[in-house]
């Protein structure tokens, strides 16, 4: 096609030469308009990275014109057969369509429809790589192809490839050491589970999970478990050991402080942010004004005709985002809203909207709408938590973080502080919280020592903060170089850093201060100090967070079901293994907002109303999305997979 009658240039911007940018990612794309075809597809066979933001419709109708240009046209004359009957699993050269001759194209997305259909199987599943991975492959085998059942020989040597993968990162640790990360959380069935991971740069491991409920407050056994971790991992090669909140009371912590003196315990940097987050919208005035945003998107979100028509002048455009959690989802989606104001606002006095302007919900919803108190608060609510969001999206990558969160946090307390600088009341409202999770939750030496050992920060002559993180740094030392013999000589090294002397003070070294990631830096640059360098790249290789590991609840549910035989409980243990690790290797390769779903929370206090809506209702708020593309169904795996739905893997 030529530009002008392809209808995929309104979803790219035209650049120099051969060169366009989407415009839903940003991303720069050699090749024209085929390539920026692929970007969108998100079919991983084309050699194009997918997009990460496109919009699932967008997907869907370039995919379609990407599966006509490569079909040949139909020839042949063809009189529509009768409406669709049952029964609905008849082969597929038995089925009959309505209006639409049987192409092959048809056949197999009926197909695989019904096999989702069928099976409860989450609609996500069609954007993973391996689904398309998997179909290309099939269809390279030819007619002929037996489709086998899911054989344990290949669960085994899948994880027999996981595990070599892994033995090629133990590698690093010699050099970078390594963090593990340890999260507990609680099954439907009220039992502990805690999930083990290790982080080093090149990616994160999942090592496993375990049923601590008979034992969860019992100190003892709790400290035996984490020690047979450490025995797994090698004590030598860990840093770090990241606890969210649930240890605070198991005394866990003082366990391993006393034990192992080389190792340090951090809180995750995540959850208290999100404590943060979460002590803000508790503040009057800001959980007022979630609530009355909450007025406007649950009127919009339950009504089809109201919904089609935003998302008509949106762009196919929410007003609401989900987030990870409660608190991230409330101020995403303030700021979502504020972005759309003028749409919103037009939206409820334009004469489409004409069919529930009566509606007790539809005036509520225009008295808030004009009331430039509510704008000013939800203005004012982005504007004091956009910057500890941004710190969250840091340190949620999955990427080492230590290096930076000190300084993300400072301007973060900055940024507060400036925009409140003519209301001191305020400001002390919202720092008082800041200081009080950050000094006495978050803040760890650890940080500190990093702090001062990034060169981005330890050369800037607008940090004010370095003099302090001195004794934090000192103290680390101490830990990590216990003895005088290991610590000969690091005075004098410590001043040739700081200092910039030797290597430090070359002109690449100081082209790359900010450029390059702190611990590579070290790696390139810190020979004129060598033990401080080794320390230093320990240090600036770990995460400060388990916030951006996908926990895949259901099929630890399973793992965990005591009416298990032991043979199924191995089978879901290995299972557990290779899909954890999968989706960590593929996580590293998305550029997606960590913070952020990519699907609307149909649950959501953003979208449920508070009576129990009936069926009809529930299926109302869709609107003419119910193709899919608008379903959360990663949300929606309560309501999928049942109590009594043990049996998924068919074991």
């Amino acid at each position: 096609m030529v530009r002008e009658k392809d209808i995929c240039w309104e979803y790219a911007e035209k650049l120099d030469g051969n060169k366009v940018k989407c415009k839903f990612c940003s991303r720069v794309l050699n090749g024209g308009i085929s390539r920026l075809k692929h970007h969108l597809s998100r079919l991983p066979s084309k050699g194009v990275n997918p997009c990460a933001k496109v919009r699932d419709d967008v997907t869907d109708r370039v995919r379609s014109i990407l599966s006509a240009k490569d079909d040949p046209p139909i020839t042949n004359k063809y009189k529509p057969p009768p409406p669709l009957s049952p029964p609905f699993d008849a082969p597929a050269s038995k089925l009959v369509f309505p209006s639409s001759p049987p192409n092959a194209q048809d056949i197999a997305e009926r197909s695989i429809s019904l096999f989702f259909f069928e099976n409860k199987i989450d609609f996500a599943v069609a954007r993973s790589p391996s689904y398309h991975h998997m179909l290309d492959a099939v269809a390279k085998c030819g007619p002929g192809f037996v489709a086998p059942s899911p054989k344990t020989e290949w669960l085994d040597r899948v994880k027999s490839d996981i595990s070599l993968q892994l033995k090629d990162t133990e590698k690093e640790w010699v050099t970078t050491g390594c963090t593990i990360i340890a999260e507990a959380w609680t099954d439907n069935k009220s039992r502990a589970l805690i999930n083990f991971s290790v982080s080093s740069p090149s990616r994160i491991f999942f090592h496993k999970s375990v049923d601590a409920s008979s034992y969860f407050k019992n100190s003892k056994c709790l400290a035996d478990l984490f020690d047979s971790v450490i025995q797994d991992i090698g004590q030598e090669h860990i840093v770090q050991i990241i606890m969210d909140n649930s240890f605070c009371y198991t005394g866990i912590s003082n366990h391993l402080l006393q034990n192992y003196a080389t190792i340090f315990v951090s809180p995750c940097a995540s959850q208290c942010l999100n404590i943060i987050l979460e002590e803000f919208s508790k503040v009057d005035w800001v959980n007022q004004c979630i609530s009355q945003a909450q007025v406007i998107s649950k009127f919009v979100y339950n009504n089809s005709p109201v919904l089609d028509l935003l998302r008509k002048l949106t762009g196919g455009q929410d007003i609401i985002r989900s987030g990870v959690t409660r608190s991230v989802s409330n101020f995403l989606s303030l700021q979502s809203m504020m972005k759309q104001k003028a749409r919103l606002k037009h939206m409820f006095n334009c004469p489409e909207y004409t069919t529930n302007t009566n509606k007790p919900q539809s005036i509520s919803c225009v008295n808030i709408l004009e009331d430039n108190d509510f704008w000013r608060a939800v203005e004012e609510s982005v504007a004091i938590s956009e910057p500890i969001l941004k710190v969250l999206r840091e340190v949620s990558t999955g990427k080492p973080a230590v290096g930076s969160i000190y300084e993300l946090m400072s301007k973060a307390k900055e940024s507060i502080r400036t925009y409140y600088i003519m209301d001191e009341n305020k400001h002390k409202v919202f720092s008082d919280i800041v200081d009080t999770n950050w000094c006495e939750h978050l803040h760890s030496p650890l940080h500190a020592a990093a702090a001062f050992l990034n060169p981005s920060i330890q050369y800037n002559p607008e940090i004010k903060f370095l003099t302090s993180l001195k004794e934090d740094f000192f103290k680390v030392l101490e830990k990590l170089l216990p003895t005088s013999d290991l610590r000969r000589d690091i005075t004098n090294q410590i001043f040739t850093f700081t200092r910039a002397k030797g290597m430090f003070g070359c002109n690449l070294a100081m082209e790359a201060r900010d450029s390059v990631s702190p611990g590579l830096w070290w790696e390139q640059f810190g020979d004129s100090a060598p033990v401080l360098q080794r320390v230093a790249i320990r240090i600036l290789s770990q995460v400060c967070s388990g916030y951006n590991l996908e926990r895949q609840w259901s099929t630890f549910q399973q793992m965990h079901w005591e009416r298990r035989n032991k043979i199924d409980r191995e089978i879901l243990n290995k299972l557990a293994y290779v899909n954890q690790n999968l989706k960590l290797g593929r996580m590293i390769t998305l550029e997606t907002d960590p913070i952020a779903l990519e699907d609307i929370d149909m649950m959501s206090e953003w979208v449920e109303e508070a009576e129990n809506p009936s069926p009809a209702q529930w299926l109302d708020r869709f609107g003419t999305a119910l193709d899919g593309g608008d379903l959360n169904t990663r949300q929606f795996g309560g309501a999928i997979f049942s109590a009594n739905d043990h049996n998924i893997f068919g074991l």
